[in-house]
């Protein structure tokens, strides 16, 4: 035999308790969505903050880089200033540094350039010396000849020097035909084996 369940018409207190609960999961999720947003906008907040950190953290570490990279080129320059004037097997007569210039859309820094009536030695100057500077430096010989015309025909020599140098990066320069100048103790060492004319 079966029995059915009668299904009682809705009365007024059961309407009014279903408004009321559906009013009440409203406003709650009301509040669920200020809150959210309120979160929201305090994690906004703090990675503004953070990204300003490392802005920060950034500009100093690049300020400590260059500072650095200034003693570097300092210490080679003053080296190369107040030492021999015989360098790669010649003399010279002119050492400048920060030698620039810009012409038809080439631009070029050289840390280091010593000068004589027939050469030029660019020295590229780095605190540690990677092998992504490589390509950098065999440039220079290029864009030397490009901005300085009238030293188109000058014999020019390439060097690195660096108070560290990355594993192998020294051979590889000796392989291309790069003086290595580093630190070492209280002296500055040339090693200029296989030097050639760029």
């Amino acid at each position: 035999m079966k029995t059915l369940t009668q299904k009682t018409a809705p009365t007024f207190e059961s309407v009014w308790a279903l408004i009321q609960e559906t009013d009440r999961q409203m406003k709650e999720t009301d509040r669920m969505a200020k809150e959210t947003f309120r979160l929201q906008q305090e994690t906004l907040q703090m990675h503004k903050a953070t990204d300003k950190k490392w802005e920060n953290l950034s500009k100093q570490l690049g300020g400590m880089a260059n500072s650095q990279g200034d003693f570097a080129e300092e210490y080679f320059f003053n080296s190369f200033e107040s030492g021999k004037t015989n360098f790669f097997g010649e003399k010279f007569d002119a050492i400048k540094k920060k030698v620039t210039s810009i012409w038809q859309g080439i631009e070029d820094e050289y840390d280091i350039v010593l000068y004589n009536h027939a050469t030029v030695a660019i020295i590229e100057v780095k605190y540690k010396a990677r092998m992504e500077n490589l390509p950098q430096v065999l440039k220079k010989a290029e864009t030397f000849r490009i901005l300085f015309p009238h030293y188109k025909d000058f014999k020019i020599y390439l060097g690195l020097a660096s108070l560290s140098f990355d594993s192998n990066l020294e051979e590889e320069c000796i392989n291309k035909g790069i003086a290595i100048i580093k630190q070492v103790g209280d002296t500055v060492v040339i090693n200029d084996t296989n030097l050639k004319v760029f």
